[in-house]
């Protein structure tokens, strides 16, 4: 008797193109929900902010000093620290206005 062995060949796996473009818009979609668009809010909020702010506002700087806006132009603020101390720092520092 011989040995009869009987070969087969699996067939190779099928990719489903439109499960893998779901997956991916589900992907994108999680991620602009959940990052996208909370800091787009953030940054609106941001902006509003510093277009508010005007002299006499009391500030917080990025590096952690508190002052009061003593003059300001588009880029730039003078802020005073101390009496008679100012000091210039660009308008993206402002981290928060009172």
């Amino acid at each position: 008797m011989e040995n009869v062995v009987e070969v087969t060949t699996a067939a190779a796996p099928q990719t489903d193109i439109w499960g893998m473009l779901l997956f991916c818009a589900i992907i994108f979609a999680i991620l602009y929900f959940l990052m996208i668009l909370p800091n787009k809010r953030r940054m609106k909020e941001y902006q509003t902010m510093l277009s508010k702010l005007k002299v006499g506002n009391r500030i917080l700087c990025a590096g952690g000093i508190y002052g009061t806006i003593k003059k300001m132009d588009d880029k730039d603020i003078h802020v005073e620290i101390a009496k008679g101390v100012v000091i210039e720092i660009p308008k993206n520092a402002v981290v928060n206005a009172e």
